[in-house]
Formats: structure tokens, C-alpha cells, sequence
């Protein structure tokens, strides 16, 4: 503590920071059918079924991200930079639902297009281990393995990678996610594609939209 108050970063400035953005994001919750006869997604822990107990090393992330990111690789002229929305949701059931979804944006933040698009299942298992399945819209399918690190922090690597007859040459993929800088969530990726090392490719700094 400093005469002042307490030190930027200290627990106590980041439950302050929390409280405040909950103000906003608390009250949001992804769009709901309220005709379904089985509980809906729900990114907001303060409503819908209850998470389920193996999804406790997981608690940080449900929610609705947004930010911004870099892609960065020698086979691209970049870097460029992304926008990006990512959600964790659950039914009640011991798995989170993943997406994301991507735009590319201009020196100025303007968007060019659309950009990349992934869905999943992130399937915690009682040894700790976190089974993560995403499907890409450019015809990958990757299965990883990982671990948390922290509380707050999972990593993870492919064990396998399918890809269609159209689709892009990627061999391997490693992904570090984490809460950050009072509550934001941070993620680097490297791949190896296209010929290509494992190396990094894309790394976002998303702020919490929803939760």
C-alpha cells in the first residue's frame, strides 16, 4: 500500500477493476431462445444452469471477449492486425462451448473483411487434463491436449490435425491463453503450416464484453 491508496495491480485495484466492469458486463448474456424445452448457452455466470463442477479450472474464462490481435508469419506479408470476439459458454454439462470470430482492420481500425472463424469444445477431465477440439472454417479440424498452468492460465498443443483436400498445409499448433492486467484475457499461438517451423502466428489482447 502506498499513502495514496493501494498500488496499481494490487488485489485491491483489481477488485475494484472487476466491480466495474461488471456494472456493464454482468447485465449481458448471449441471445437467448426461451422456447427451447433444454437449458440455453449462457456466458454469464450469473445466470442460466449452474457450471458444472470439472469446469471449475475453467470459471475464468466463460464469458464474451473482445479485442484486438496481431497475425504475424513468414509466408504472409504482415504483420496485419484483427479484430476478434471469442466466447465461452456452457449448458450445464462438463464442457464449454468455444467460438471465434475474426475481422481484419486497417492502419486506422477500419474493417477490411472478415477473417477467420473457429468453434469448439473445451472437455475438462479429472486428471486435470483438458481435452480441446476446434473446427475451422478453412477446413482444419485440430484436436490438443493441455493442462491449466495456473489458475489462470492453460496451454495447450495439437495431437492431431485433419484437413480437407482445400484447405491450408498445417502440421502443428500450440496455444497459451491467460488472464491478464485485471481481467483481460491474452493468447498467443504459434503453428507450424505451409512448410513452415512451429513458430508464432497470432497473439490478441481481448477485454471482457459479457460475464
Amino acid at each position: 500500500m502506498s499513502d495514496n491508496g493501494p498500488v496499481p495491480g494490487s488485489g485491491d485495484a483489481a477488485v475494484r477493476a472487476a466491480a466495474s466492469r461488471a456494472s456493464v458486463t454482468g447485465a449481458r448474456n448471449l441471445p437467448q431462445f426461451d422456447d427451447l424445452p433444454i437449458p440455453a448457452d449462457t456466458a454469464n455466470l450469473r445466470s442460466g444452469p449452474s457450471l458444472h463442477d470439472a469446469c471449475l479450472a475453467l470459471l475464468p474464462l466463460v464469458g464474451v471477449w473482445r479485442g484486438e490481435g496481431e497475425v504475424v508469419y513468414p509466408t504472409i506479408d504482415g504483420p496485419y492486425r484483427y479484430g476478434q470476439q471469442i466466447t465461452f459458454a456452457h449448458d450445464g454439462r462438463p464442457f464449454l462451448y468455444y467460438e471465434a470470430r475474426s475481422w481484419l482492420l486497417d492502419e486506422k481500425g477500419a474493417v477490411i473483411r472478415q477473417a477467420a472463424r473457429e468453434t469448439g469444445f473445451w472437455r475438462p477431465q479429472a486428471d486435470d487434463t483438458i481435452e480441446v477440439l476446434i473446427t475451422h472454417n478453412t477446413g482444419i479440424v485440430e484436436l490438443y491436449y493441455g493442462k491449466p498452468r495456473t489458475q489462470t492460465s492453460w496451454e495447450f498443443g495439437t495431437d492431431a490435425v485433419i484437413r480437407t483436400a482445400t484447405a491450408k498445409d498445417v502440421t502443428a499448433a500450440q496455444r497459451l491463453y491467460g488472464i491478464v492486467n485485471n481481467g483481460d484475457l491474452a493468447y498467443v499461438e504459434e503453428r507450424a503450416m505451409v512448410g513452415q517451423p512451429l513458430q508464432p502466428h497470432t497473439s490478441a489482447h481481448l477485454q471482457r464484453y459479457v460475464g
